[in-house]
């Protein structure tokens, strides 16, 4: 299935210059939506995987059916100020400035295998600060997967010696 077909690109959103890919078109075609979810649980189905972790809003889309096909748990990286109980944060640079990212502290156990999940992956910074916490727990970022690479903006680079697996590609 050419999942390409279901990302709407949306020019100048959400600031000059950048053009948002949505995978919203992906998500509301139920063939194309699962067909996305199925590619991504085979890669981690040899991986040994003891959590899910994915950022807001759009990890949480993609990495929940993941995690529930694997009947493993899902952890969220939240902005701050959106999780109840103690947090641990990284601040991290992405394509159009500069944010803080936070989890449980208890969300990952010392030695938890841990498949990031997320939607796209752009300068890396998200997914950066994500492997930092992770890591800062004690757990293991056995690979990330994405939806979307947006080839030219290095985001493979800042996550360089992680296993990596992306779906689609479009220029950055």
């Amino acid at each position: 299935m050419d999942l390409n077909n279901y990302i709407a690109s949306i020019e100048n959103y959400p600031q000059e210059g950048i053009t948002f890919r949505d995978i919203s078109p992906l998500m509301a075609d139920g063939k194309a939506y699962s067909y996305a979810v199925r590619e991504i649980v085979q890669y981690a189905a040899d991986k040994d995987i003891d959590m899910i972790v994915g950022p807001e809003a759009r990890g949480f889309i993609v990495g929940c059916p993941v995690a529930y096909a694997l009947g493993i748990g899902f952890a969220p990286v939240r902005k701050p100020g959106k999780l109840p109980r103690e947090v641990i944060s990284a601040n991290y640079e992405k394509e159009y400035g500069l944010d803080t990212l936070t989890m449980h502290a208890d969300a990952i156990k010392p030695g938890q295998r841990v498949l990031i999940v997320d939607d796209l992956l752009a300068t890396g910074g998200t997914v950066k600060a994500t492997i930092e916490m992770i890591e800062k727990l004690g757990g293991v970022v056995a690979g990330c997967a994405f939806l979307v690479e947006l080839d030219g903006l290095n985001g493979r680079k800042a996550i360089e010696g992680y296993d990596t697996k992306v779906l689609m590609n479009f220029p950055g």
